[in-house]
């Protein structure tokens, strides 16, 4: 079954905030975890969910982040200053990024092409992502007890370096950010492949997921996905970040090997600019950049070293 990422998924699953950006409440017998924490605008949201969920004063133990980006990390800053106790967890590399200030920089400045969840903030709250702590290093094997369920961690990179996967064997769900790609909501099912890093990894890292075999999938956007659909949406990633792949290099074979131009007309022919699943221009360009010029590398394109 495919159905909005919002509201109970599980008897221990609870999606918060809005499908675009879930953030995901596990809920063991004695702890609970938050997976992600989208777009620094949603802060307030997630607050208010939270607090409906635990009661004034009550919060999840933990916080674990999929990776760095800011449509994931955004309202970690905000939510760590207003949940005293709240524990953050991620990998290194997030923990670097997160004292950085030319990344955080960035992230603020992506997260304000998303004026449409402006909304979200009706009392203007201060939700700038300032420098912050991650308190738990997280790495390949790590695993935190929620009393009944348990939390592995799993590293899957190729979307990112840092991105991080979290399988919950008891109840066989498994949270994978944006290694899958992203499911888009229009009509189709289309999956946006999210290989930034690393094509090779990102392959790599869909299997090692499609291994695990797990009934319940909740992607970092839009959908949660159970029973034979779970196990469909990784099968139909593996195969559209091939096609995908092949997609990027008809573009560069039509440039002639110029990545620039490549980029430029690929952006152009495949950005849908109204599906509201798809990340606002900005985003999108920085990371189909990312894409073409990695796979002109890998393909040896001489244009790679001139772009």
């Amino acid at each position: 079954m495919k159905r909005p990422a919002k509201g109970r998924v599980h008897e221990r699953i609870t999606a918060i905030g809005t499908t675009g950006f879930p953030a995901y409440i596990v809920r063991g017998e004695t702890k609970s975890l938050m997976i992600d924490s989208g777009v620094n605008l949603l802060g307030p949201r997630y607050l208010t969910d939270i607090k409906s969920m635990f009661g004034d004063g009550g919060r999840p133990d933990y916080l674990f982040l999929t990776h760095s980006h800011y449509d994931h990390a955004g309202s970690a800053d905000y939510l760590k200053q207003h949940l005293p106790g709240l524990r953050l967890g991620a990998h290194e590399r997030v923990a670097a990024l997160a004292r950085r200030p030319s990344a955080l920089e960035t992230m603020n400045r992506l997260s304000a092409a998303h004026v449409e969840l402006l909304e979200y903030n009706p009392a203007g709250e201060d939700v700038t992502l300032h420098p912050f702590d991650i308190d738990i290093l997280l790495r390949q094997g790590d695993e935190v007890d929620l009393g009944g369920v348990t939390c592995q961690v799993h590293e899957v990179p190729g979307h990112t370096r840092d991105s991080l996967a979290y399988y919950f064997p008891e109840i066989e769900a498994l949270f994978p950010g944006d290694a899958c790609g992203v499911l888009r909501t229009a009509e189709g099912g289309l999956i946006q492949v999210e290989f930034v890093a690393s094509y090779q990894d990102y392959v790599e890292s869909l299997a090692r997921l499609l291994s695990l075999e797990p009934k319940i999938v909740c992607p970092a956007h839009n959908w949660a996905l159970t029973g034979d659909d779970a196990a469909a949406f990784l099968e139909r990633s593996l195969a559209e970040t091939f096609r995908y792949r092949e997609l990027i290099e008809r573009y560069l074979d039509a440039a002639g090997g110029d990545v620039e131009r490549a980029i430029r007309e690929m952006a152009e022919k495949e950005y849908d600019g109204d599906d509201p699943s798809l990340p606002p221009s900005p985003a999108y360009l920085m990371n189909l950049a990312a894409q073409v010029r990695h796979i002109a590398g890998l393909r040896g394109d001489p244009a790679r070293r001139n772009g």
